[in-house]
């Protein structure tokens, strides 16, 4: 709803001056492998098992204005070199996004994965407390600082291609 003159008024545009907006959410991909089970349990009662998470968000567009905004998470846990469970999740959402361009890499990189991770965090302890080992609760992500990386990192890359490109002109 709009304000204007102190009183609502309701925008005729479909709610398309909505900055954000969550259309769907779902699990795009999942496994989980305990290939050394029910053995490994003798093994979880004596040493507590190395656990190894990645995360990692990719976004891509499907319609105008319309996002699919996929976290993937992997956890692999091993005592010694011997692998305890691995489970691999791609939860996914589809987002509506008005706003500038400038702000678009933020948005789909940052905000959008905030709203589905908690999601993805309960899908990961139910999945590995049902595989028959103890929940793991993934700690909060700080997805601004993933993203500030993901663009240092893409600067570094074009430095040195161009780097590289000089260095061909000059040869």
């Amino acid at each position: 709803p709009e304000i204007e003159n102190g009183k609502q008024q309701q925008s005729g545009n479909g709610g398309s001056d909505i900055p954000l907006m969550i259309n769907g959410q779902y699990i795009k991909d999942l496994s989980f492998e305990a290939p050394n089970t029910p053995d490994i349990f003798s093994l979880i009662q004596e040493e507590v098992p190395a656990i190894e998470v990645n995360i990692d968000v990719e976004a891509s567009p499907k319609d105008e204005r319309l996002f699919e905004v996929c976290v993937k998470a992997r956890a692999e846990a091993k005592i010694k070199e011997q692998l305890v469970y691995l489970c691999e999740v791609e939860y996914a959402g589809l987002f509506t996004v008005n706003v500038a361009q400038e702000h678009i890499g933020p948005v789909l990189l940052i905000e959008c994965p905030l709203i589905i991770f908690p999601f993805l965090r309960r899908i990961i302890a139910d999945l590995t407390g049902d595989g028959g080992f103890a929940p793991l609760m993934l700690a909060p992500i700080d997805f601004a600082a993933l993203y500030q990386q993901r663009m240092i990192a893409a600067q570094e890359k074009a430095k040195s291609e161009e780097d590289k490109k000089g260095n061909a002109m000059d040869a």
